[in-house]
C-alpha cells in the first residue's frame, strides 16, 4: 500500500485567474488514489497553507476553480480535496467517515508547498464537519473557520428532507435505527480535543444548514474553554450574495492570518 499523502500524478489545470497557478493533484489515503485542486499565487514570496473543505455530497457542491482562486489571492497555498469516490477518485464518499482522511493525510504536502508549520483550514456546509475532525484529529492546525458549517450529523438528516434518502443509503439507515453511526461521523462530541482557534460564520436564514448547528458548536466549544469567535449574519441565507462574500471572504483571511 502506498504511503498516505504521497502524490501520484501532479498536472496543469485551467486557471480563470492570470495570477493563480492550478494543479489537480493526485494522491493517496488509505490504499486508495484521491483527487484535488491545488492554488497558488504565481508571485515568489511566503505564504501560509490553506486547505479548502467544499460542502456537498459526490457531484453536488464540487470544488469551483474560481472559489480556491479567490482564496490563494489572498495570499495562501490552498488544495481542496475531491474527497473519495469523486471526479474519478477512488473508494466512496462516505460523509465524514473514512472520508475524512481525505483532508488529514495531503496536510504534509500542503504544508511542503507553502513551506509553512502548520495549515489553516476553511470548510464551507458539509465541509464544517471535515474541518472539525481534521482539527480534532490533527496537532498541527493554526486555526479553522466553519462556514455554514454542519456540525452534527443528525441535525442535518432532521433538517433536510431531500437528503434522507441519500444519507440512509451512505450511512446504513436513519438516526432512529443507527445512532451510533450518525454519532460517529459527529465532531461535535470531540470538540475537547480541538486546540485551535475557531471562526464560526452562519446567516440566520439559512434554510440547508439550519443557525443551530452554529449555535451548538459555539456552545460546546465554550463549555471547553476554547478560542472561539463567531459571525452571525442576520438575514443572509446558505450562500451570501457576491460582495457580502467577497468582504467575508478576505475578513475570514486576514483573521486566520492573525493566528
Amino acid at each position: 500500500m502506498k504511503e498516505n499523502g504521497s502524490i501520484e500524478l501532479i498536472r496543469s489545470y485551467p486557471s480563470p485567474n492570470p495570477a493563480i497557478e492550478l494543479k489537480e493533484v493526485i494522491y493517496w489515503s488509505q490504499g486508495l488514489r484521491v483527487k484535488g485542486l491545488m492554488a497558488k499565487p504565481k508571485a515568489p514570496g511566503k505564504y501560509d497553507a490553506l486547505l479548502y473543505l467544499r460542502g456537498g455530497l459526490q457531484s453536488i457542491g464540487m470544488v469551483r476553480p474560481a472559489r480556491i482562486a479567490q482564496f490563494a489571492s489572498q495570499g495562501f497555498v490552498v488544495f481542496a480535496p475531491y474527497y473519495r469516490g469523486n471526479r474519478g477518485g477512488e473508494g466512496r464518499d462516505e460523509m465524514a467517515l473514512n472520508d475524512r482522511y481525505d483532508a488529514i493525510n495531503c496536510i504534509d504536502f500542503l504544508k511542503n508547498w507553502a513551506d509553512a508549520d502548520g495549515v489553516h483550514l476553511f470548510g464551507f456546509s458539509r465541509g464544517g464537519l471535515m474541518a472539525l475532525w481534521t482539527a480534532i484529529l490533527r496537532d498541527d492546525v493554526k486555526s479553522v473557520v466553519t462556514w455554514a458549517g454542519v456540525s452534527s450529523v443528525t441535525s442535518m438528516y432532521m433538517e433536510r428532507v431531500d437528503m434522507r434518502r441519500t444519507l440512509k443509503r451512505i450511512i446504513g439507515g436513519s438516526p432512529n435505527k443507527e445512532q451510533e453511526k450518525y454519532d460517529e461521523r459527529t465532531p461535535l462530541f470531540k470538540v475537547n480535543m480541538i486546540n485551535a482557534p475557531v471562526l464560526i460564520i452562519h446567516g440566520t436564514e439559512d434554510e440547508n444548514v439550519g443557525i443551530e448547528q452554529s449555535y451548538d458548536l459555539e456552545q460546546a466549544l465554550m463549555k471547553e474553554n476554547k478560542q472561539v469567535e463567531t459571525w452571525y449574519s442576520s438575514g443572509l441565507a446558505h450562500h451570501y450574495p457576491p460582495q457580502v462574500n467577497r468582504q467575508t471572504v478576505k475578513a475570514l483571511c486576514e483573521w486566520m492570518k492573525m493566528k
